[in-house]
């Protein structure tokens, strides 16, 4: 596996079967992949001052997400999923299988996953990697137990890691059973953008990154549409 390692050049933008893309903070290394035929985003961290990484949405192709993981360093702690849905967990078993590592998840989304959830967690909760601290934000509505996690870089900005609950353009899709707009636009309003200053960095289960600040002029607007 390739990685694109200059800190000046972290685009956000990964393509099936292309190479990682690195962007390199003052406490933490994140790693994007795109995996998978859903085109999937999985993140690795690691904390640069203790070598612990932890893999955000084991969704496919666990041989890439393996060698991902080989890539930061030594050995997986934890991996987080963000959702239930089927494209998010392909290749959590497998992935949990060769590296020993503890898993976490949503407490209402947990029971759905084909892997026991070692750690269930909820808004308001953390969890750590090494040295660093990742606060757990519940995004009710695409999924009941849906969460995202916040990074705040010491003298930087936040890095938020959306899984499918906010992309560039709206938030996550609300249409089948079981899904609500209405949570998911109203969380994603008072417990992200309500919360988080305009520079904060977002990563989505799928796609580009953006921040807070391009995509906060359109909340009205993605509430008048429903979508």
């Amino acid at each position: 596996m390739t990685d694109s390692r200059s800190a000046d050049d972290y685009t956000g933008h990964v393509t099936p079967g292309g190479p990682a893309q690195v962007r390199e903070l003052p406490g933490l290394t994140i790693r994007k992949l795109s995996v998978g035929s859903f085109d999937n985003n999985a993140y690795l961290l690691t904390c640069r001052a203790t070598g612990r990484q932890l893999l955000i949405d084991a969704a496919a192709e666990a041989d890439r997400l393996l060698d991902l993981v080989t890539s930061g360093g030594e050995g997986l702690d934890t991996v987080v999923t963000t959702h239930q849905h089927h494209d998010h967990v392909g290749a959590l078993a497998e992935v949990v299988s060769a590296t020993g590592a503890r898993t976490v998840a949503g407490r209402d989304d947990a029971d759905a996953l084909p892997v026991e959830v070692d750690v269930r967690v909820g808004q308001g909760d953390t969890v750590r990697v090494g040295d660093v601290t990742l606060d757990v934000i519940h995004l009710r509505g695409h999924t009941p137990g849906s969460v995202a996690l916040a990074y705040a870089d010491p003298g930087g900005h936040t890095h938020l890691f959306t899984g499918d609950s906010l992309f560039p353009g709206g938030i996550g899709n609300t249409k089948n059973p079981g899904q609500s707009f209405e949570a998911l636009i109203e969380d994603v309003t008072t417990r992200v953008f309500a919360v988080y200053d305009d520079a904060t960095w977002f990563y989505p289960g799928h796609g580009d990154d953006s921040t807070l600040g391009a995509e906060r002029p359109h909340l009205d607007e993605w509430r008048a549409r429903g979508w």
